[in-house]
């Protein structure tokens, strides 16, 4: 019989402390180095990440989680699932990458958010017809350099029931028919693990915290029966996060898999028996980054009956690697928070005083609470100022006018399918180097600022002589569009090197939102009056939507969601305000995370729903009717926020498009959506260059669905990650495609 463990996390981070893999992975994809470097990154990164698992103290320690770009993406090779058009590239690592970001002839898997978080991952290609043939070779090459290595290993799988429902099903199938296909697999697999030494496996179903239908709850039953009755396996930790199991928990409990890891920060404690299976608890929060209520936490694990593991949330891929690194940060906020290394740390400390008792722990305890206990009386968290303008706010706050666009269209005089980009241009060498000598004390403010002034002058040449009819400024300035922000906000901190993954080889900082939000003064008003003043045409003023600088930080977890995003919201509306002084006729506040904090279970989808239109609408609703207000949202699934989309009320929203083919615009039709919209027509997530062709076409799929005098043309996103001559070629291409188009209609 298989041993019970009792310390671990459910994942951790790949990129490296110090971004290693990015730098690698980015390095192999330019050519300067091959396979076999990136391999020997990989195995480096996995050895030394693994070891300080086990240094830890954790005494089962997830195997299979590295990626070199996607665990979905790892999930489709291990099951021989990639989409048809790579099968012709010979090299399997060329074909893996091929999957994840196109090349020269192929388009790359569709890209959406992974649940609730800022993660996106690579949507397989399902249909009826395809042929499932299992891979393993990734895992049981990780496993054994684990066993190797002499760690406690586990190998973690996504579980059949997530992969399909998260696949994209291309002929409208139900994928969940294709279970009989893939379930002996999965059999196979356990198999094999166990052949190699695998103890324990993990096989993730987050899918399974949202709601359920009585179908499949019984497919649930079906599933881990079958797993559970194989003759030949590792034991089986069914592992979910991100939300309560609720009725898939008594269906798993009646199978004879041997443990279920439950989320009980984001969760609640099981209410039904679990018939002596492993419980293990993720009382410590992986998703975010304040310290663990070690007093909470324990209580709760006393409150569990059966043999208990303690465990973080989810996987540790959401937060950073260390505080260690941040030096700029004071003494107080600091013992507020917990990244990756220090959340390792709790995790051991619980499981010690459930073992030991809490007086084996009683010094590191008794430094945990004093540090609570100065957050409550911070007053950084608690601006009177702040609380009565938002105790002020009324629902004319949140509104505009009804009748905008002949106000607008008088205003200013645009072309049939105008023109834009949504915000950044490429973040060329010149850029990263002034930015990198100004943080050294290399180059004082007034000479980066001549730098960024010349860029933006350059990208405002180059898009008045490829024609295009708004432009933007380019953002040279900005390293984030949240981290900005947030730099000259009150109530946040940006970190150092907190750096998390967000897809592929993109790495994000997320800043700490930690106290009452207000604009000691306007932030990009210099640079968009500067960039108005150098072109007779419209510069777009270009701010982030309070919804997506909530998602896309950690956010303090004292107070509601809703009032933190009123307190963002009045910040921006200041913004508009003063860009709309400085003669900006055109704002663009981008909300791409707003289907992101969709709550996963039915009922809390609503509430969300409502605070988060409120708040970007205070955000807009301080302009005048004569300026248009745009919006932009990207790379979600948007069916099921398509109703909130229309309720914010921008005069134009620019939506990702050209990996779904349009598809969006069928929804925002069926909604009775009248207003402005740029579905995109340039994946920017490819390295491709699209073709006037392939442009063309996705612009007559647009005008079979939106009248010409709605619609606009974009590419799919910002443009900052993209070459700067693949840029210029795309958008070339662009506007070639758009004025043959122009002139047949």
């Amino acid at each position: 019989m298989t041993e019970n463990f009792a310390t671990t996390v459910l994942g951790a981070a790949r990129i490296g402390p110090g971004r290693e893999l990015k730098r690698a992975v980015e390095s192999y994809w330019a050519g300067r180095i091959d396979a076999d470097a990136l391999h020997t990154v990989g195995f480096e990164l996995r050895r030394d990440g693994l070891a300080a698992l086990a240094a830890a103290g954790l005494d089962s320690v997830p195997v299979g989680t590295f990626s070199y770009y996607d665990h979905m993406l790892d999930m489709s090779v291990l099951l021989g699932a990639l989409p048809a058009r790579v099968a012709g590239i010979e090299d399997e690592l060329d074909r893996y990458f091929a999957a994840a970001r196109g090349n020269d002839t192929v388009q790359p898997l569709e890209m959406t958010k992974w649940f609730d978080t800022n993660y996106h991952y690579l949507v397989p290609e399902l249909s009826a017809s395809t042929e499932f043939a299992l891979n393993p070779a990734k895992i049981l090459g990780e496993l054994e350099d684990a066993l190797a290595q002499g760690i406690p290993a586990r190998p973690v799988v996504i579980g059949p029931i997530t992969y399909l429902l998260l696949s994209k099903a291309l002929d409208g199938s139900n994928l969940l028919d294709r279970l009989d296909d893939l379930l002996p697999l999965y059999v196979s697999l356990l198999g094999q693990l166990r052949a190699a030494g695998a103890q324990w496996v993990q096989i993730d179903e987050p899918a399974l915290v949202k709601d359920l239908d009585a179908d499949q709850i019984a497919t649930v039953s079906r599933v881990y029966e079958t797993l559970s009755s194989a003759v030949d396996r590792p034991a089986i930790l069914v592992a979910s996060y991100f939300g309560r199991l609720g009725e898939a928990l008594p269906a798993l409990a009646a199978t004879e898999i041997e443990g279920v890891a439950l989320d009980l920060v984001a969760g609640a404690v099981p209410a039904v028996p679990l018939n002596g299976k492993l419980l293990v608890a993720g009382v410590v929060d992986g998703r975010n980054i304040w310290r663990t209520d070690l007093d909470n936490a324990l209580t709760t694990l006393r409150s569990l009956a059966g043999p208990v593991a303690v465990s973080t949330s989810c996987s540790l891929l959401h937060v950073p690697y260390t505080l260690a690194a941040e030096t700029g940060i004071d003494d107080a906020l600091r013992g507020w928070l917990a990244f990756g290394a220090e959340k390792l740390s709790e995790v051991a400390l619980l499981s010690h005083a459930v073992a030991e008792g809490v007086d084996s722990v009683a010094r590191p305890l008794a430094a945990a609470r004093a540090a609570l206990a100065t957050r409550a009386t911070d007053p950084r968290l608690n601006n009177p100022a702040v609380r009565a303008r938002l105790a002020g706010l009324t629902d004319s706050d949140a509104r505009r006018g009804d009748d905008r666009a002949a106000a607008q269209a008088e205003a200013i005089a645009l072309p049939v399918l105008p023109m834009t980009t949504i915000g950044s241009f490429p973040q060329t060498a010149q850029i990263r180097v002034a930015r990198a000598e100004l943080r050294k004390g290399l180059i004082d403010e007034a000479e980066y600022t001549s730098r960024m002034k010349r860029e933006i002058a350059d990208v405002i040449d180059l898009q008045e002589n490829l024609g295009i009819d708004v432009l933007v400024h380019g953002e040279p300035e900005r390293n984030d569009m949240v981290q900005y922000f947030a730099e000259q906000l009150d109530g946040f901190f940006a970190t150092q090197s907190g750096w998390v993954q967000s897809y592929g080889s993109r790495c994000v900082r997320p800043p700490v939102l930690f106290g009452d939000v207000s604009r000691p003064a306007p932030m990009t008003v210099d640079w968009a009056h500067y960039a108005q003043n150098l072109t007779t045409k419209p510069v777009k003023g270009m701010l982030t939507g309070p919804v997506t600088i909530l998602a896309w930080a950690f956010v303090r977890d004292d107070q509601p969601l809703a009032e933190t995003a009123d307190q963002v919201a009045l910040a921006i509306r200041d913004e508009t305000v003063d860009l709309e002084a400085a003669g900006i006729k055109v704002i663009q506040v981008d909300e791409p995370a707003l289907r992101e904090l969709l709550p996963l279970r039915n009922a809390d989808k609503q509430p969300y729903l409502d605070w988060a239109v409120r708040a970007f609408r205070i955000s807009t609703s301080g302009v005048a009717d004569v300026t248009s207000v745009h919006t932009h949202l990207c790379y979600s699934e948007f069916g099921e926020v398509i109703d909130a989309i229309v309720a914010l009320d921008a005069d134009v929203t620019s939506i990702e498009a050209a990996r779904s083919h349009m598809e969006v615009l069928r929804d925002l039709n069926e909604v009775g959506f009248h207003l402005g919209v740029g579905p995109g027509v340039y994946d920017i997530h490819s390295p491709r260059v699209p073709s006037v062709v392939e442009i063309e076409r996705l612009l007559r799929e647009a005008l079979d669905a939106v009248p010409a005098s709605r619609l606009w043309v974009n590419p799919d996103c910002g443009l900052k990650t993209r070459g700067t001559t693949e840029v210029e070629e795309s958008l070339r291409n662009m506007v070639e495609a758009t004025l043959m188009v122009r002139a047949r209609l």
